[in-house]
């Protein structure tokens, strides 16, 4: 299985399926990582052959090729991704979030807590962009960074929300969940100052900017 995944593209296919909540079929996998679908389809077989994929069958009656779902096959590996009860949770939280009339600044408040405790977690001690830009990326949001000659400033855009449908549906508290895990866990480490936190409401991709302390 592991080996199945040592292919980059195929394991970037891996991860799309594995993130999803509902099987996902060889055109919507090809849209989203921007392939052709005869370059995706090849690897969900291969990933299908080996048992990290399952795989159910649409029929479309008299007309046209059934279409293949692909999901994550039970026992394959998880890599960190979160099972797919926990994007339903999640939606539900929010709405309940909502319902209750918590605000941005709520919302920002309980991501500076969770800010400050991964923040605390970190046994090494690089710069804190560094730590930040690692943190982001464990959870997905796979930061690409920016930095002028001499450092003194770093900008990190968030090329993937691992919650773009809720932050759509509700910027307000996700997006603002966000931006506080970012305060708080540079306020933590300490050597950098946020100048500016765009949300998804103000630009797309989401970024921050963040200069020497």
């Amino acid at each position: 299985m592991l080996k199945a995944l040592g292919d980059n593209t195929r394991y970037a296919i891996y991860l799309e399926v594995a993130r999803s909540a509902t099987p996902r079929s060889t055109s919507e996998v090809a849209e989203t990582l921007a392939l052709h679908p005869n370059t995706v389809r090849p690897h969900l077989e291969r990933m299908r052959d080996v048992g990290l994929l399952d795989v159910e069958i649409e029929s479309r009656g008299s007309v046209g090729r059934p279409q293949h779902r692909y999901s994550l096959a039970v026992g394959a590996p998880s890599l960190g991704l979160e099972p797919p009860v926990f994007p339903l949770l999640a939606r539900m939280l929010v709405e309940v979030a909502a319902a209750a009339g918590a605000g941005s600044e709520e919302a920002a408040e309980i991501g500076r807590e969770q800010g400050r405790a991964a923040a605390a977690a970190i046994r090494r001690t690089p710069s804190c962009i560094e730590a930040l830009v690692v943190t982001l990326e464990e959870l997905g949001y796979d930061p690409a960074v920016a930095s002028d000659d001499d450092g003194e400033r770093a900008v990190i855009a968030f090329t993937h929300c691992p919650f773009q449908s809720l932050a759509e549906e509700h910027p307000e508290l996700v997006c603002h969940l966000h931006r506080g895990l970012v305060e708080g866990f540079v306020e933590y480490l300490g050597g950098s100052e946020i100048e500016s936190f765009g949300t998804l409401v103000d630009r797309e991709p989401c970024q921050v900017a963040l200069s020497a302390g």
